[in-house]
């Protein structure tokens, strides 16, 4: 009896994981102009543009911020000294 539950949840895990893969393609395949065309964009985007559009660029020194955090040979400093 334990022998044909563990056969029934095992074939029930596969219809489950079966019928998951079955709509990822369907949604892949009817959404397919619409992934495309937002994957290009994400693909062409600016990685140093700051998508919030506050007018910084991304990379800048943030001088408004007041936590100040080491620099790179700060933080090496501070290690070498421990």
């Amino acid at each position: 009896m334990v022998e044909q539950q563990r056969g029934s949840a095992l074939k029930s895990a596969l219809v489950v994981v079966g019928s998951l893969a079955f709509a990822w393609l369907t949604v892949e395949m009817a959404f397919k102009p619409f992934l495309d065309s937002i994957r290009g964009a994400i693909a062409k985007s600016d990685p140093g543009r700051d998508p919030d559009g506050d007018g910084e660029e991304a990379g800048g020194p943030a001088a408004s911020s007041p936590i100040e955090t080491p620099s790179g040979e700060e933080a090496k400093g501070k290690k070498e000294d421990k």
